[in-house]
């Protein structure tokens, strides 16, 4: 009884593997109408998603861009010089001059003063730092340890916020991946027109909140410490702000594009509590002065602090569009590039193309099932006929293994899924084969089927690990088309052992109770 409990039990996890497997790939063989349809239709626990097409099947916009890192190095020794300048201060250590250079600053010290208090100052304000004291000057560099660091911080920066963006404009399974030091590649499936895409995302969106001086604006000259900017609603002026901003972008928590009192369009933001703050006490101490919203170092507004603004919202208004109130909401929120990007290469996949590889890739997997499936019938007759109807339960679990994870299918992952094609038969000789022996042998046809399947399991289950390592290598270290090759492998490896080590011992073993044969060709 115990036995047959089993076996049954077997019996209904491989037909709920089945079931659930067409389940999920149905969906597939729909139009994108139908399962726009069906998905509509059907309730969210049932399988209504198709397998994703990747930028090789469906067409749409490929972007290489170049990181400005030494623009971001720059920025960072621009943010330790200005660190220093305040613990030089703190310290009380002169100094005739304090200037940057691509990756770090040089100071030259007063006469009297000690370099080597300086150097000991500026390492304890940031002790990463490379320091070297000469009699003449202290020059502070980023170590060579330290520029790898802030490279791949910017570079892994920039995707994150590349990705946010691309990911708010609706565009279906990205791929945002580095390339070399300092490329990023990034695959837009579906993206006919990729204008609006690229100016969203080399738009840095740096924003900051400076205090304006009236009077260096008047003049028309910065001092120390200050910076002349010029002013996007009136091209006749040039504000000079403080240099350092009272608040800065990554103080924003959410931004949405909204109407002023006006009528006109504007940006309203909320800040976080060291924002908040900020710019309570900055709005409090400077009542009737202007203060200047800058985005990519020009000042899109400057209005007047009329009264303390202290509940941590604000707007950004300007001669705004709705659609650029729109654009730039997103931007603030997806945050700010830590370096400009620069577009070096830009190709666009036509869909035409695409669906020429979806009909080759078609052609090619039901070329290879049909030479497999009249081979396997031909050799091992009615177990041929077994094994090809597993086959074609194969390819559907494959197809429902992608659907049901939302993987992307590319041209290389269609060779995939032919290879898994041919990994499924090959599992199925080998357990035939090994029946043979048995027969040969002497046993009888159920002893024959049940010592041919496990003795055969070991050595189909050797050659699948080894396909399954190599792919998961694939996976973690390719990109882009690579993955998608490793995806549909590694899934047809699993399909391929469950169907040709469960779902054809099921058929076999059914047919033997039915037809009780006293032998088998062998």
């Amino acid at each position: 009884g115990d036995v047959y409990k089993r076996q049954l039990w077997k019996l209904l996890f491989i037909l709920a593997i089945c079931v659930l497997g067409i389940a999920y790939a149905v969906p597939n063989l729909m139009s994108k109408e139908q399962a726009a349809a069906w998905q509509a239709k059907v309730p969210s626990w049932l399988p209504s998603k198709t397998v994703s097409l990747g930028l090789d099947l469906q067409g749409g916009s490929h972007l290489m861009l170049q990181v400005g890192i030494d623009v971001a190095i720059r920025d960072q020794a621009e943010n330790a010089m200005q660190s220093a300048r305040e613990e030089l201060r703190t310290e009380k250590l002169g100094y005739t001059s304090l200037r940057a250079t691509p990756n770090g600053f040089i100071i030259t010290p007063r006469t009297g003063t000690d370099p080597e208090a300086m150097r000991r100052a500026v390492l304890k304000d940031d002790p990463t730092l490379d320091v070297t004291a000469a009699p003449d000057s202290v020059t502070v560099t980023f170590s060579e340890a330290k520029m790898i660091e802030l490279t791949n911080h910017i570079i892994d920066q920039s995707i994150e916020i590349v990705r946010r963006r691309v990911d708010e404009t609706g565009t279906r399974e990205p791929v945002i991946a580095r390339q070399g030091t300092d490329r990023i590649v990034v695959q837009l499936p579906g993206v006919k027109d990729p204008e609006g895409v690229k100016k969203l995302i080399g738009t840095t969106a740096k924003l900051g909140l400076h205090l304006v001086d009236l009077e260096a604006t008047r003049v028309g000259r910065a001092g120390v410490g200050k910076v002349q900017l010029p002013s996007q609603e009136d091209a006749s002026i040039n504000y000079v702000v403080e240099k350092r901003p009272m608040i800065t972008g990554d103080m924003l928590t959410t931004a949405q594009p909204s109407f002023g009192q006006s009528g006109n369009p504007v940006v309203t933001f909320n800040l976080n509590g060291i924002g908040a703050r900020r710019f309570c006490d900055a709005s409090t101490k400077n009542v009737n002065k202007p203060f200047a919203i800058v985005l990519d170092d020009v000042i899109v507004s400057a209005p007047t602090i009329q009264e303390p603004i202290c509940g941590g919202t604000a707007q950004i208004s300007g001669q705004f569009s709705v659609k650029e109130t729109s654009d730039l909401a997103l931007l603030l929120r997806a945050g700010a590039l830590p370096a400009p990007l620069k577009i070096v290469e830009e190709r666009t996949v036509g869909p035409t193309l695409g669906s020429d590889s979806i009909e080759a890739g078609k052609k090619a997997c039901l070329i290879g099932l049909l030479f497999v499936i009249v081979f396997v019938t031909s050799v091992y007759g009615l177990f041929g006929i077994f094994a090809s109807l597993a086959l074609i339960i194969n390819v559907t679990l494959i197809m429902g293994g992608l659907s049901m994870l939302q993987a992307t299918l590319t041209l290389p992952g269609i060779a995939g899924i032919v290879l898994a094609i041919g990994l499924a038969v090959d599992g199925n000789v080998l357990v035939y084969e090994r029946i043979k022996e048995e027969l040969r042998a002497g046993r009888s046809p159920m002893a024959a089927i049940d010592v041919g399947y496990q003795r055969a399991r070991t050595t189909i289950m050797d050659s699948n690990l080894t396909t399954l390592i190599s792919a998961l290598i694939l996976f973690s270290f390719g990109t882009g088309p690579i993955k998608g090759f490793a995806v549909t492998t590694t899934i047809g490896v699993i399909t391929s052992y469950f169907c040709a080590l469960m779902l054809t011992h099921a058929m076999v073993m059914i047919w033997l109770r039915w037809a009780k044969p006293k032998a088998i060709e062998g």
